[in-house]
């Protein structure tokens, strides 16, 4: 399996941004804590995080081809199959909890970190009914697919409160590296 220092040099080979690198860094730490939530691998379910959206920046009329081919190359099969398919209209069937926790982790994660930074405590005393609350607020965060975020959860069998608290616990344990 691939090392967390290749997967960083990676990303950071294909990701100049320093947001989208805190977007794929929270993704990878939120689905590290899924992993250990389901008694999975949590290197495996944090390198699939962290490298999800690796090619989106430069090439976002190839995501995630780019990402899932150097992966592939690199015989990293299951990372490829779920970052191929962490978007639901992409019909990837979803054959791993791994596959279905990227999507379960993705969007949320995104959301959930943008509401915290309209906050004035940020994350700190952020519950899962505020969160749930600006999801039927569609004017903001426009851009995320609230429907992914309901299947997300639907997908890995958890209210959705409870996976939002799981994402704000992580969060705000990482709070200082994430600028939250």
């Amino acid at each position: 399996m691939m090392e967390r220092s290749e997967a960083e040099a990676l990303l950071f080979s294909m990701t100049e941004t320093e947001a989208l690198r805190r977007h794929m860094r929270s993704v990878e730490l939120v689905m590290r804590r899924l992993a250990r939530h389901f008694g999975e691998d949590e290197d495996l379910f944090g390198l699939t995080g962290l490298l999800h959206d690796a090619d989106y920046e430069k090439w976002p009329e190839k995501h995630p081809n780019l990402i899932v081919e150097k992966l592939r190359a690199q015989g990293e099969e299951a990372m490829a199959h779920a970052i191929a398919g962490h978007y639901t209209k992409w019909n990837v069937p979803r054959n791993s909890l791994l596959d279905k926790c990227i999507i379960a982790a993705d969007e949320l994660t995104g959301f959930t970190y943008a509401a915290a930074l309209i906050r004035p405590t940020k994350i700190e005393g952020m519950t899962p009914k505020s969160v749930i609350k600006k999801l039927k607020t569609k004017g903001f965060a426009a851009s995320v697919d609230r429907e992914e975020v309901y299947q997300g959860a639907e997908m890995i069998g958890m209210e959705l409160p409870d996976l939002i608290q799981l994402i704000i616990e992580v969060l705000e344990e990482h709070k200082e590296e994430l600028d939250l």
